[in-house]
């Protein structure tokens, strides 16, 4: 949670310097995870989960990845109401939901999602995220 807390505080910072092709890789990133979620393929959304996450969801379901995220109650969100990107963070609002992802060498990978804000000191409530 502390990540989280973190991550949450770092992207509410303006992100102007933030290029439009990395905006654009972190939103096709979490466009292709939700729409991976939509048609069934777990396997291809546990591919776009950043490590942690997926060895965190593994680890609570005593499952492998495909079979954990298949019985997860993620929302499904629908089109982009806005990206925020600072450094290798990256929060995406969805009509539906909002992920966290964070950009490895492999490109972006969600790190958190099913999240929504919460009142008071915790920004973000998220059904599924890493360690």
């Amino acid at each position: 949670m502390p990540l989280l807390l973190a991550a949450a505080a770092v992207l509410s910072l303006s992100a102007c310097g933030a290029s439009q092709a990395r905006r654009d890789g972190a939103t096709e990133a979490g466009r292709f995870f939700e729409e991976s979620l939509v048609s069934g393929n777990f396997r291809v959304a546990c591919a776009l989960l950043a490590p942690e996450s997926r060895d965190q969801l593994e680890e609570d379901e005593k499952k492998p990845c495909a079979q954990a995220l298949a019985s997860q109650d993620l929302p499904r969100g629908g089109g982009v109401r806005s990206v925020d990107v600072h450094g290798r963070q990256a929060l995406l609002r969805l009509h539906g939901d909002t992920l966290f992802l964070s950009q490895f060498d492999e490109g972006w990978r969600v790190t958190a999602a099913g999240c929504a804000p919460e009142p008071g000191d915790t920004p973000y409530s998220c059904v599924l995220k890493g360690a």
